[in-house]
């Protein structure tokens, strides 16, 4: 039987992990990929409502991300109050 319980999900964009593993600060790929360093940061640190498929791609071509899926992280949330 399927389970059709929805759970709400949250997108995370990896771009703190993903610049440790290329070696290159948050700073550089936003010089690099011509984005402002608060929109990087903001990315980051899960402040962005919304992207732009513009800023994706632009990371996604200075970090030579072939597959944008490795960007992103869905997970579920966790709505229990404690």
């Amino acid at each position: 039987m399927i389970n059709l319980e929805r759970k709400e999900k949250k997108l995370v964009i990896n771009i703190r992990e993903i610049c440790e593993e290329n070696n290159i600060s948050m700073s550089e790929l936003a010089r690099l990929s011509d984005i402002e360093p608060s929109k990087i940061s903001a990315l980051a640190n899960g402040k962005r409502q919304r992207l732009q498929v513009a800023h994706i791609e632009r990371i996604c071509e200075t970090l030579n991300i072939y597959d944008a899926n490795k960007l992103f992280t869905i997970l579920d949330v966790d709505n229990t109050i404690k």
